[in-house]
């Protein structure tokens, strides 16, 4: 069969795009599935402190968004087929790890309540620092996916092919998203907190079934566009740090993602703690994709004629409004009767602000890569977006940091109270988290409209400069 009948069997498209949007819904709902609970993983069943889980997470997700770029480079060398192969085997050798690791360390923890063992955590034990390899095998993995899949589908497309292609990519992304989050409570009611673990043999078989669907499936086509190195990479880096109006607006639209990234840093903790064991978090971390998936086309066509920078600061003022409604639920007493369900307030007015965050993002996710684009100098555009996602990885260390601290100072682990009134008396301000975060989405959205305004006088003195001088 030649190339083009080929093509014309999997729908206009060759059979690596098929595989590679393939193994990536399998990746994502790997990756989704363990990353909801990963805070939740790190203190019930290997006993870090919030700090110490936040701290963890943080770096891993800040990992995950800065090194993809440079796995890039090392991907066009070694090509794509072997940085797939060698990203999926890492990724199942660490989430098999992810639940091995608590077998290989001391019993200590195993607490049998009836039928049910529960595992209490290894809270004195040195051992659970091994984790930290672990996380470092599963983020340069997962760096190597998010390189080298986007690419592969960019590769695969033609100029006429490329809106459609990039639209079953996202489809993917937000199937694997979902399926990935929707595993987790059906395994968390049937055993427990060692549902904690045994989730991690989820996504290991997941990334395991990748890497033999590349190793089959996955051929390596001849590349004839120009190779990156490492060390044009890092350039490429210190030139983008170095543009004051990029970094500028980097540290302000990593307030927004500060925000964003609570849906994992502090709202599974927060929700089971304050609604009770019987809520689910991973599933109204579902609400999110759920939103911006259904909204995002009508905000883009309403934006149209709008500028990037309007359409962004519309969502930024969102956000402060999302983090206020999920303080607002622990305001309310007893539970909401919704007609056909009754939803505890914390859950509902939980999932209320993940609705107004997912269209936050609706405003400011799609045009933030114009507008960065945009501010790039010409002719270097595709260098700077390599490094469009320097939020992230902000946002991922401050963001999961503060958590831990915020969720130590005003909704403590219930485990470390004698009972619960006392734990009652320490949490009774536990919203007072979430006005923190909105305080940080309101600085962040009046700092843009500020950043806006003085890009905007300096645009028009260079105008005049130029007018001047001609």
């Amino acid at each position: 069969m030649n190339s083009n009948s080929s093509s014309s069997f999997f729908g206009g498209f060759p059979k690596n795009f098929w595989v590679a949007n393939g193994v990536e819904l399998l990746e994502r709902a790997a990756y989704y599935g363990v990353f909801i609970v990963i805070t939740l993983y790190l203190s019930r069943i290997l006993g870090f402190s919030d700090v110490e889980a936040a701290w963890i997470s943080g770096m891993f997700s800040a990992g995950l968004y800065f090194l993809p770029t440079f796995s890039g480079a090392i991907a066009d060398k070694i090509g794509f087929r072997n940085s797939l192969m060698l990203a999926f085997g890492l990724l199942t050798i660490g989430y098999a790890s992810l639940a091995l690791l608590p077998a290989v360390m001391e019993s200590q923890g195993l607490v049998e309540y009836g039928r049910q063992v529960v595992f209490t955590g290894l809270m004195e034990s040195d051992q659970r620092w091994a984790i930290v390899p672990v996380m470092v095998v599963i983020m340069i993995g997962g760096s190597f996916i998010k390189a080298v899949i986007t690419a592969t589908v960019a590769k695969s497309t033609t100029a006429e092919t490329r809106a459609k292609g990039f639209s079953i990519f996202y489809m993917m992304v937000n199937i694997g998203a979902f399926s990935g989050k929707t595993v987790v409570k059906p395994l968390r009611e049937s055993m427990g907190d060692l549902g904690l673990i045994n989730l991690n043999y989820f996504a290991a078989t997941m990334t395991a079934v990748a890497f033999f669907a590349i190793f089959m499936f996955f051929k390596t086509a001849e590349d004839t566009t120009e190779k990156r190195s490492l060390s044009q990479t890092w350039a490429a880096l210190v030139k983008v740090v170095g543009n004051a109006r990029l970094i500028t607006l980097t540290f302000i639209i990593s307030g927004f993602w500060m925000v964003q990234h609570q849906l994992y840093a502090t709202m599974p903790k927060y929700v089971l703690r304050m609604a009770g064991e019987g809520a689910s978090p991973s599933w109204y971390a579902n609400v999110n994709p759920f939103v911006v998936v259904m909204t995002v086309g009508v905000v883009t066509a309403l934006m149209r004629k709008r500028s990037a920078l309007f359409s962004m600061t519309v969502g930024m003022f969102i956000m402060p409004v999302s983090a206020l409604a999920m303080a607002s639920g622990n305001m309310l007493n007893g539970n909401v009767d919704l007609g056909f369900i009754q939803v505890h307030p914390i859950a509902l007015m939980m999932i209320v602000g993940i609705v107004l965050q997912g269209l936050a993002e609706s405003f400011i996710s799609p045009r933030f890569l114009e507008y960065f684009s945009l501010q790039a100098p010409k002719g270097e555009e595709g260098l700077y977006l390599g490094f469009s996602h320097l939020h992230s990885f902000i946002s991922s260390l401050l963001g999961f940091g503060l958590s831990g601290y915020l969720l130590e100072a005003y909704c403590p682990d219930p485990r470390l109270f004698d009972s619960h009134d006392a734990w009652a008396a320490a949490a009774s301000n536990a919203h007072y988290i979430w006005y923190v975060f909105a305080g940080i989405a309101s600085l962040s959205a009046v700092s843009l409209i500020i950043y806006g305004a003085v890009i905007k006088r300096l645009d028009a003195g260079n105008v005049d400069a130029e007018v001047a001088t001609a």
